[in-house]
């Protein structure tokens, strides 16, 4: 097994890289069942489930990065405001 010890494993860091596994994971599996047709929505351009991910987790991780810079390190309601933003981008993009 790799030394593993120069990176910082809280239950955290193990939260989050499992949420971004378990996401590609049902990606996958919606791709082979549901195959997906591109949809134009607010951007005006045609989006696949996966570029609405990719927009979700981009704008997430600005999000979180503003809420460290203006607010401080307390993040939950960051993620709170992610997940809103993550539904909206399904919804609206």
């Amino acid at each position: 097994m790799p030394d593993l010890s120069w990176m910082a494993w809280t239950w955290q860091t193990g939260l989050f890289f499992a949420g971004i596994a378990s996401l590609l994971v049902i990606m996958t599996l919606l791709a082979i069942y549901r195959p997906e047709t591109e949809r134009v929505g607010a951007l005006r351009i045609p989006t696949t489930r996966g570029d609405r991910l990719f927009i979700s987790l981009l704008g997430s991780a600005f999000i979180h990065l503003a809420w460290l810079g203006l607010v401080g390190p307390d993040l939950w309601w960051a993620s709170g405001l992610s997940l809103l933003y993550a539904v909206l981008v399904f919804r609206m993009v």
